[in-house]
């Protein structure tokens, strides 16, 4: 029985029978001497920075003959408080997500408006030393301080958690992943590393604060800090909760780039696993109220009224807006384009992931080493911003520009730098600026004369480079806005090439740039395209990106996997795909499950059931029913651990082995059935019984789930693997073909369907599984 993540295996693994290096490098986890250390290849997983036990959630619903007398015991008014609180819970989810999205951008402008002010204020007066004196040591003190709280309060909070919710929504747990301490590092954390000047966004964190602020909405509260709602506490499992973190992911996408329709839709293309049409509504609701409460603080800061700098950021809506016309001979650019996205971004994925595995072995060391990395992208990249500019000439300003130039302190496409009066510097304009204004600059329409291709060169490979050392810093920080600069940027260079060939503007070509990088990294595109749609607020831009979406997708599918798959697999979440393996076609689920399988009697002796819980960290138990209780041994159903664990405190024990009937019910109440929340799982340790105790029995029949999934044993493991990830289970029981014997085979986890575990056990497959990609792979470079 090969247990849902920490699992107790007899088959093991031996380093030695390892696959080919390719496969090692695409799915063994960033520290696999970790996972070595046990039977297991999905027992540990690294979390933020941090290695963490992971297990699977329950997503399937224990239909025990509890459960079904609880349900029958409701009554319209509950039912109807369960539905409205469904879309209470959204209506809140979208309010909460909505301000801190608000704040959290209003203090990266203020933060970085101060710092960048008074740089230029230094530099204008010839103090040049000072102002990157000043520079420095701003955007180290902001590193130094988003490194330490990560490191010592939530280690969770690193990176974008976009794979970790991910791997959540796809039935994956771990500690810390959506943790009201790891919200609050999360919102303070992304203010500022994005304000130090790192080439990091905050659209990834974004989306990680609506999952986390989902979760705790729907658990009602956190027990841990004393904050908790039982009004609000009805979502007692782990399905509703999917449900709520799905619908707070879509908001904070939402928030991030005031994208509702494209919230929904990045949800739905790459979060979750499962989507049903009343989750389509409510997401679509939570964006909804995201949008109406943006827009109603924006409006506010454009009044004046947040602060010298605060304009309620989200400043790269409306970022073009002119008439569009393009023709026939406009789209062979437009496909170049295409395909220079699909090679930049696996090139992109490949190097991130690389350097991903680097930091993760000096990250292992102790903290020290993690503050000092943070420390030292902090130094590098301050050095870059302020240092390059001093290569690229000033340039005239333009006589007809519609603002004011040379630009000073405040963002703009004019950055005056060093240069003197009524010139700019535009290679400053792009590289010492914030992440936004840099975007918005390039993007902007009617400034084709403005940036040299020089600059448009050096811009490039340094947010290339910044963009993918910086990720793995010990700090929140997402990828969506560094992939769009540095699109934006070759996409520009690529239409000052194209200038006299076409009749698309520079600035349409970075936008086009950025889509085609964004599809060529995170190989999305439905949700991706009206993201950009809804960014630049033209939809005569749909066709070119849908073309240059779709061939940067195709070019780089045949290199790698996207972004986030890559990540996922190189952190060990045994993430579960949509498509099953070819190979898995070959096997059946015999042959995989591995054992020893413990079983539990309909009549179990309290000390059998304490010692199962004691010897294994199984979380699901088979129970079977003997002679005399039956004619034959009869499998009766499933029984978790949890309810195990909640049955010995309440020690409802019988001194003979017999059926409990209806006392069940007058003993327990559903509340102590339900899902715990986060640091709140009862263990076996902390029961103390006595020897008379453990003598007795426990009735497990009201409590056992009677209708469990279950497959024969010759089921093809394709088919079996389609099964548990579409109907989201934890648990899949194995019965034999002949009921003879045993009357259940073993069980399969998420675990027994994890490539590492199946090629482990049936190594002379390895060769079968590569073997169509090998030729499938330089036929399909023939097309291009």
């Amino acid at each position: 029985m090969s247990e849902n993540l920490p699992p107790v295996q007899t088959q093991s693994q031996d380093p030695d029978q390892e696959h080919d290096h390719d496969h090692e490098a695409l799915t063994s986890p960033l520290l696999p001497h970790y996972q070595r250390a046990s039977n297991s290849t999905s027992q540990l997983a690294i979390v933020g920075v941090n290695v963490c036990p992971i297990e699977s959630l329950d997503y399937e619903t224990a239909e025990n003959d509890f459960y079904k007398q609880d349900w029958r015991a409701r009554d319209k008014i509950q039912n109807f408080q369960y539905i409205f609180m469904k879309w209470l819970l959204c209506f809140l989810i979208g309010c909460i997500v909505s301000v801190v999205g608000f704040c959290n951008n209003l203090a990266v402008e203020n933060i970085a408006g101060v710092k960048f002010v008074i740089t230029s204020n230094m530099m204008l007066t010839g103090r040049y030393e000072m102002a990157f004196l000043v520079f420095f040591l701003s955007n180290l003190v902001l590193t130094l301080f988003v490194a330490i709280i990560t490191t010592f309060i939530s280690p969770a909070a690193a990176g974008s958690g976009i794979p970790e919710v991910k791997a959540y929504l796809n039935g994956v747990d771990a500690p810390g992943i959506i943790s009201l301490r790891t919200l609050i590092v999360k919102i303070i954390g992304s203010i500022s590393a994005v304000s130090s000047s790192l080439l990091v966004g905050k659209a990834g964190p974004m989306m990680h604060i609506g999952a986390c602020i989902a979760s705790l909405l729907g658990q009602g509260g956190s027990r841990r800090y004393g904050l908790t709602w039982k009004w609000i506490r009805l979502f007692k499992n782990d399905r509703d909760r999917r449900d709520l973190v799905t619908c707070g992911s879509a908001a904070g996408i939402a928030a991030a780039f005031r994208a509702p329709v494209g919230g929904v839709l990045f949800a739905l293309e790459e979060m979750a696993s499962w989507w049903t049409s009343g989750l389509l509504w409510r997401a679509f609701f939570t964006t909804a109220v995201v949008a109406i409460i943006l827009r109603a603080l924006i409006d506010v800061c454009l009044s004046g009224k947040c602060g010298l700098f605060g304009k309620g950021g989200l400043i790269m809506f409306d970022v073009y807006s002119a008439n569009i016309s393009y023709h026939m001979a406009d789209v062979p650019p437009v496909l170049l384009l295409g395909v220079v996205g699909g090679i930049f971004g696996s090139l992109y994925n490949f190097l991130l992931d690389k350097v991903l595995r680097v930091y993760a072995i000096i990250n292992k060391k102790s903290v020290t080493y993690k503050i000092f990395i943070a420390c030292t992208i902090s130094i590098f990249t301050s050095c870059l911003l302020f240092g390059l500019p001093w290569l690229a000439s000033c340039q005239p300003c333009p006589l007809d520009s519609t603002e004011d130039c040379p630009t000073i302190g405040r963002s703009g496409n004019y950055k005056k730098f060093q240069c003197p009066p009524g010139h700019y510097n535009d290679l400053a304009s792009l590289i010492f600026n914030t992440n936004d204004d840099a975007i918005r600059n390039l993007f902007s329409k009617n400034t084709d004369a403005e940036f040299q291709h020089s600059t448009m060169l050096i811009f490039f490979v340094t947010c290339f480079i910044l963009s993918i050392i910086s990720y793995g810093v010990v700090a929140p920080a997402g990828l969506f806005v560094p992939v769009i600069v540095t699109g934006a940027s070759y996409g520009r260079f690529v239409g000052m090439l194209f200038s006299s060939r076409t009749n698309l503007n520079h600035g349409l070509f970075a936008v086009l740039g950025a889509a085609s990088f964004l599809g060529g990294s995170m190989r999305m595109t439905v949700s991706l395209c009206v993201i950009i749609l809804e960014l630049t607020n033209n939809l005569l831009l749909l066709p070119m990106i849908m073309i240059v979406l779709l061939v940067s997708k195709t070019v780089a599918d045949a290199f790698n996997g996207n972004i986030y798959d890559l990540i996922m697999k190189a952190k060990g979440f045994p993430y579960l795909e949509a498509h099953v393996e070819p190979y898995m076609r070959q096997l059946t689920v015999a042959d995989v499950v591995t054992g020893p399988l413990q079983v539990c009697h309909g009549n179990e002796k309290v000390g059998n059931i304490v010692h199962i819980l004691k010897t294994t960290n199984h979380q699901g138990f088979p129970v079977i029913d003997e002679p005399p209780h039956s004619e034959s041994p009869v499998l009766y159903g499933l029984i978790l651990r949890a309810h195990l664990i909640t049955l010995l405190k309440k020690r409802v024990f019988l001194r003979t082995p017999v059926r409990i009937g209806a006392d069940a019910f007058r003993h327990f109440s559903a509340d102590e059935f339900a899902k715990k929340g986060l640091g709140n799982v009862d263990k076996i340790e902390d029961i103390k019984l006595t020897e008379e105790e453990m003598e007795m029995f426990l009735d497990l029949h009201p409590f056992t789930n009677a209708s469990p999934y279950t497959v024969v044993e010759t089921m093809s493991l394709a088919k079996a693997s389609t099964l548990f990830r579409e109907v989201g289970l934890r648990h899949l029981l194995v019965i034999p073909k002949r009921t003879t014997g045993s009357p259940v085979v073993g069980i399969l986890t998420r675990h027994d369907f994890m490539p590492e575990h199946v090629l482990g056990l049936h190594p002379l497959l390895v060769n079968s599984k590569w073997k169509p990609l090998r030729i499938a792979l330089p036929r399909f470079l023939k097309i291009f």
